[in-house]
């Protein structure tokens, strides 16, 4: 049996798939911007993206005046568009190609940004990596915000299981190291015109 290449799953959709032909696709962002509006971190403050790919998120993060920020995906490709996107603006970010199950940051970050990347993995070992790594690198204090599919949402993405998640749930997996600041289950409209449950968490940093 063949090994799933995570890697080359992920190169592939970006190789073959438009912008808005992928489920995820969101001209605006919307939830993710009210909730790091929302945070109260500065416009100065170290943002990162975890799966970022060709969002529009850090578009609307430049926009708003945001000047710290990283964008990680485990695709190249995902990068290299939205690069291409933001033209000469894609040199104030700074770019990080990484599995999010073996992310190893050598920065603390403020802000620590997921939508859609954490419910893709599945195994005990890879999630309690990325918990470490989400303990490990956000500043005291900072906020970590995570969008799952819910417990009502899909059970698949892109051919992939993934696992999904109830606001109890999160909120349980990261208290050792985070205080819950809110919790919303929202649905998703996809390009497709189908629906997606997701839960979307704050969290912050306990202090030590």
């Amino acid at each position: 049996m063949d090994t799933f290449n995570r890697k080359e799953h992920w190169e592939k959709i970006y190789t073959s798939k438009e912008l808005n032909e992928v489920s995820w696709y969101q001209s605006t962002p919307i939830t993710s911007i009210e909730f790091i509006g929302k945070s109260g971190v500065s416009k100065t403050a170290k943002i990162i993206d975890i799966g970022g790919g060709d969002s529009f998120l850090v578009d609307n993060l430049l926009e708003k005046g945001y000047t710290d920020i990283t964008v990680m995906d485990i695709s190249e490709t995902a990068l290299n568009r939205a690069k291409k996107r933001l033209g000469e603006k894609a040199e104030k970010i700074k770019w990080i190609v990484a599995d999010a199950s073996e992310f190893n940051p050598i920065e603390k970050y403020d802000l620590w940004h997921d939508r859609a990347a954490f419910h893709f993995l599945t195994e005990e070992g890879e999630i309690n990596n990325y918990v470490k790594s989400v303990a490990n690198s956000i500043a005291e204090k900072g906020i970590f915000i995570v969008g799952t599919f819910s417990e009502q949402g899909p059970e698949k993405c892109s051919a992939i299981r993934i696992r999904q998640y109830s606001e109890e749930k999160l909120t349980k997996l990261f208290e050792p190291f985070f205080d819950k600041i809110e919790c919303r289950i929202e649905d998703h409209t996809t390009p497709f015109n189908t629906l997606q449950n997701f839960v979307f968490c704050s969290f912050r940093k306990k202090q030590v």
